[in-house]
Order: C-alpha cells, then sequence, then structure tokens
C-alpha cells in the first residue's frame, strides 16, 4: 500500500481563481481550490487519499512517491 502523505504537495496562489490550489506532481490531473491555504493543502491530500484508494480497488498502478 502506498502511503498518500509521502507524494509531493504543493500550494501556490491562482490569480486567475483567487483561491490557493493545491497540486500533488505524482497527480498531474488532481488539484483542489480554497480560500484557505491551509485548507487548500488539507482538501487535496483527502482527494489523493481518495484516489489511491479507489486505484487499490480496482486494481489499478499506483504512482509511487517521488
Amino acid at each position: 500500500m502506498v502511503n498518500y502523505d509521502h507524494y509531493t504537495y504543493k500550494v501556490t496562489w491562482s490569480s486567475e481563481d483567487e483561491e490557493f490550489v493545491g497540486l500533488c506532481a505524482e497527480f498531474p490531473s488532481l488539484s483542489f481550490l480554497d480560500k484557505n491555504r491551509n485548507t487548500a493543502l488539507e482538501g487535496l491530500t483527502d482527494l489523493v487519499k481518495d484516489v489511491v484508494a479507489d486505484m487499490e480497488a480496482n486494481d489499478e498502478t499506483i504512482p509511487e512517491p517521488f
């Protein structure tokens, strides 16, 4: 089982959305927006956790942390 906490996370400001956006290098198609920096990171981490669990349940190849 891959530990989702070991992935590479980044939170940056999006002037276009006027919110913070959480990103994960290993899952470039995922993002999470929020007005609060910490909430953006938490939301993205929860999203990655759910995606990893779904991929495991479907026997899909899960990206290894960098």
